[in-house]
């Protein structure tokens, strides 16, 4: 776990905060005051990954990132399991711990599927729906094969699914604050510029022990082993959802989670949203493109927010 205090060398100079709502200290970013915008990582990141979007957002926002269990400044506890479902629970719990309402919802890979489940269990705490490289899963009835067809063309689903076979997943990902850069790299991004001292040592630290990789074996495991649950919407939370103000921006260059496969799914929940594909970023897209995504999104805010006179 990285110490509570740790800025990277000023990259990342956001206070902490914890909440001990989702059974261990659970770590989230609370910039500015507004309407909320919370920002939900994937796989193998944490919080860092949104630095740039909290300061383009925390003037007229409140932006809350939490690190998810195993990630980031979170706690990685012991004897728990680290499928969909936990992360989703995790969420939900710190949600209401926070009376959060009004939330527009930032997603990234695996923080789709987690942000989707707190929406199903909770669709009038959401007001707006923001994708970045992130599945919008939400019961759409073909998600299943959407994932199998991506599974089947992604290095890294198929190094997982390939390793898991062989018994030598956990003794790669155990490792994952050494290998840091491969697994990132494997996923996709473009900018290979962004490699500095200072952002590797940021993306590796909450893996520095085999105990603290919990987090990011879990999920590979869970893919592997088809633990994950996806949360599915009753008929309330998909009309609900299905009508909000939604944004879907895709970094074309994604190795992991391949937009021809993942788009459909998104234009078929929110057939008005909008779609903008980035020709020459990678998974990592806010990474590559922070100034591009920021100002997206931004625009997207002011755009669908409702004056009140």
């Amino acid at each position: 776990m990285i110490p509570r205090d740790e800025t990277f060398r000023g990259t990342f100079p956001f206070a902490p905060y914890f909440s001990t709502a989702p059974g261990f200290n659970m770590h989230y970013v609370d910039e500015g005051k507004g309407p909320v915008v919370l920002c939900l990582h994937g796989e193998p990141t944490w919080g860092y990954l949104f630095r740039h979007l909290i300061r383009e957002l925390s003037d007229t926002h409140r932006v809350i990132v939490p690190d998810h269990m195993g990630f980031g400044k979170s706690e990685t506890p012991a004897g728990r399991t680290y499928w969909l479902q936990d992360h989703i629970d995790n969420l939900e719990r710190l949600v209401l711990d926070l009376d959060l309402q009004d939330i527009t919802l930032v997603m990234h890979d695996f923080g789709g599927p987690v942000g989707m489940g707190l929406a199903a269990r909770h669709p009038d705490r959401i007001s707006r729906v923001v994708s970045v490289n992130g599945p919008v899963a939400f019961g759409q009835a073909g998600l299943p094969a959407a994932l199998e067809a991506n599974a089947q063309e992604s290095p890294w689903f198929c190094w997982i699914l390939q390793a898991a076979k062989e018994e030598r997943l956990e003794s790669v990902l155990n490792e994952s604050g050494y290998n840091i850069l491969s697994t990132l790299k494997l996923n996709g991004f473009e900018r290979n510029e962004l490699i500095t001292p200072t952002w590797l040592e940021a993306y590796g630290a909450p893996f520095s022990t085999p105990a603290d990789c919990a987090g990011v074996l879990g999920w590979a495991a869970g893919f592997a082993a088809g633990v994950h649950r996806f949360e599915q919407p009753d008929m309330v939370a998909l009309e609900k959802i299905s009508r909000l103000p939604a944004l879907a921006i895709w970094g074309t260059a994604d190795h992991t989670l391949q937009g021809k496969y993942f788009l459909p799914l998104f234009r078929s929940l929110f057939p008005e949203g909008e779609v903008y594909e980035l020709p020459q970023a990678g998974h990592y897209s806010l990474e590559d493109a922070p100034d591009a995504i920021g100002e997206l999104i931004g625009r997207f805010l002011e755009a669908t927010t409702v004056s009140v006179i």
